[in-house]
């Protein structure tokens, strides 16, 4: 069973211009974050969203803040509302900004107001093709991404997918910053290898913080 990393020491490392690793960061603040997640879920479910050419994505997702990422065959987006429900996406957690605007900080990327939070949900098997985040009306803004759960293997590439990506494992409390030469990298996530994480089960929970509007 994998463990939950609570006195864990945060490390850094900088992968190159505009990236950067935080080990643990996110760790001290777990059980915060967690409680937060399960209200937004309550408010607006995860669900497996399908792409413009109509196939159904194995990592379910939801959404919290000013805006929601979204897709089906209408196009890939940010819409204020949840599809789903009509009502507007659950607002962000206090806790949740604060750590997003910490992390983008110590990464270079000083006052960093995210406004949208995709909330992704991976269980064994499921994974996230290799894409750009290019829905967002400003790209010098960074993405911030905070895993929580189960391990998974990280591909972080370049500004083209010919580019052969970095293989990084990222683990619970893990955060990736990238912004700047950085901010249109082909990036994705490897399937899910199964096992057992004392606080979620059999999943992992990746939040990405972006400044969408």
């Amino acid at each position: 069973m994998q463990r939950a990393l609570a006195f864990s020491m945060p490390s850094e490392e900088r992968l190159g211009d505009g990236v950067m690793l935080l080990r643990h960061f996110a760790t001290a603040r777990q059980s915060q974050l967690i409680a937060e997640l399960d209200l937004i879920v309550s408010a607006a479910p995860f669900r497996n969203m399908e792409t413009p050419g109509g196939f159904r994505m194995s990592v379910a997702m939801t959404n919290c803040g000013a805006a929601g990422w979204v897709t089906d065959r209408r196009g890939y987006r940010y819409e204020a509302h949840d599809p789903a429900t009509g009502l507007p996406w659950p607002p962000m957690p206090a806790v949740f900004a604060a750590l997003a605007l910490e992390a983008a900080a110590r990464a270079g990327f000083d006052g960093f107001t995210p406004d949208s939070c995709l909330i992704n949900r991976y269980a064994p098997g499921a994974s996230l093709s290799p894409h750009q985040d290019r829905n967002e009306r400003d790209f010098s803004q960074p993405i911030v991404s905070v895993s929580l759960g189960l391990p998974a293997l990280f591909l972080f590439g370049g500004p083209t997918r010919a580019e052969r990506p970095r293989r990084l494992t990222l683990e619970h409390g893990d955060v990736v910053v990238w912004g700047g030469p950085a901010r249109l990298a082909f990036h994705g996530v490897a399937k899910l290898a199964d096992g057992a994480h004392t606080l979620v089960g059999r999943l992992r929970y990746n939040l990405t913080f972006r400044k969408a509007l």
